[in-house]
């Protein structure tokens, strides 16, 4: 039997909700901003305590509004009801390949986070608690499920990937669509009970799967103890992955002393006589005062080769040993690959932020052989393109 599984009471967008998923933000304000332009996103709903009226809220405080404004948006008809459907999905933008997806449920009980927990269905990175904890109180309030988790099927995704495109191609005009902040074209058609969506769900089902974006979203649905998350399915020819970079608020010390300790530290530090840029694997580039300075981390030949990709290089090393800070650290910001190294320099030269962290992308290959081996990445250190939008397809949790 199939891990996947149809949606038994969905909400589909009828095309004014749609919304970057909630942790793609560099900024609060950004956020605040995108509802102030369009209350129906599904982000007034997804982060309640920065939509304009409720500001200075908690977020606890405010999730009686997130049900309110929920229930509206579905009094006023910009969700309508579906029962047992999956979801085709395809996201289109001009110079990129086709990506598709398919909008499920997937069992809980698959989540694997370690070599000796079984499961089809692999969580990879470190996650931040407080994220894990806000993501179970809102599904608990709503009792929905408004942004999915981003699997990719490593066994079948070739046979996945054409039966998705041969589907939709047959499928006639989309139920909805939504143009994202980068021009992609998001499309979406339910799929009801038959031979089509059993077909579907047994290739999304047919293999592990891997946890591309959404680990959060995944160990919340553990630790509320969801039998099922939603899911959107993916396939390696939809995906790719882009930078995932750093900004520090406030350096503790000076940038002389920061140089000598990574020199201590076995690093090797060359100052560039250019603005920073993403480095190709192996160095790191750091931007700060105006100036950039290309480092090479230490490895420790005794750690398991994820232990040593550059992100946790980073985050062991430069942000640990060298600077002295958690990785939770709130003078930290991750800074997804929707942000460019121009922008990443300009906070710096803006005085927004001390030091950016300019880290080369993941490998495809790096992120399947941490995957195979049941291991765990650094957090925030895969950004994949392009991501599944939210407020899309939502899941009622009967």
């Amino acid at each position: 039997m199939t891990v996947v599984h149809s949606i038994s009471r969905a909400w589909l967008t009828t095309g004014a909700t749609g919304a970057q998923n909630y942790d793609e933000f560099a900024d609060d304000a950004e956020i605040t901003a995108i509802i102030s332009a369009n209350p129906h996103s599904s982000l007034a709903v997804e982060m309640p305590h920065l939509a304009p009226e409720s500001l200075g809220k908690s977020f606890a405080g405010s999730l009686p509004d997130a049900v309110a404004r929920l229930a509206l948006e579905r009094a006023e008809g910009n969700y309508l009801p579906a029962e047992h459907v999956v979801v085709l999905y395809r996201i289109t933008a001009p110079g990129e390949p086709t990506a598709y997806g398919l909008w499920s449920m997937v069992d809980t009980d698959q989540i694997s986070a370690s070599a000796d927990e079984a499961g089809l269905v692999i969580r990879n990175e470190e996650v931040f608690i407080e994220k894990v904890r806000e993501r179970v109180a809102l599904a608990g309030a709503l009792g929905t499920l408004l942004s999915p988790v981003l699997l990719l099927q490593t066994a079948k995704g070739d046979e996945l990937h054409a039966a998705l495109a041969a589907a939709t191609d047959a499928a006639g005009d989309p139920a909805a669509t939504d143009v994202d902040q980068s021009g992609r074209t998001h499309a979406i058609w339910p799929v009801g009970p038959g031979p089509l969506q059993d077909q579907l769900t047994a290739l999304a089902g047919g293999g592990e799967l891997v946890v591309a974006d959404g680990n959060h979203r995944s160990l919340a649905a553990q630790t509320g103890r969801l039998p099922r998350f939603l899911a959107v399915v993916t396939t390696p020819a939809s995906v790719a992955i882009q930078p995932y970079n750093r900004l520090v608020s406030e350096l503790p010390l000076p940038l002389d002393e920061l140089l000598k300790r990574l020199g201590e530290a076995g690093a090797t530090v060359n100052e560039l006589p250019r603005p920073a840029g993403i480095p190709a694997k192996g160095t790191v580039e750091l931007y700060v005062g105006g100036r950039t300075f290309a480092v090479g981390l230490p490895a420790d030949p005794n750690l398991p080769a994820v232990e040593n990709l550059d992100h946790a290089l980073v985050e062991r090393v430069l942000l640990g040993d060298v600077l002295g800070l958690d990785p939770g650290d709130k003078r930290i910001s991750y800074i997804g690959g929707d942000y460019p190294a121009a922008w990443l320099r300009g906070e710096v030269d803006a005085q927004h932020a001390e030091l950016a962290v300019l880290v080369a992308p993941v490998t495809v290959d790096d992120f399947v052989k941490v995957n195979l081996e049941r291991q765990k990445l650094p957090r925030k250190s895969t950004w994949f393109t392009p991501k599944a939008r939210g407020g899309l397809v939502l899941a009622q949790l009967d």
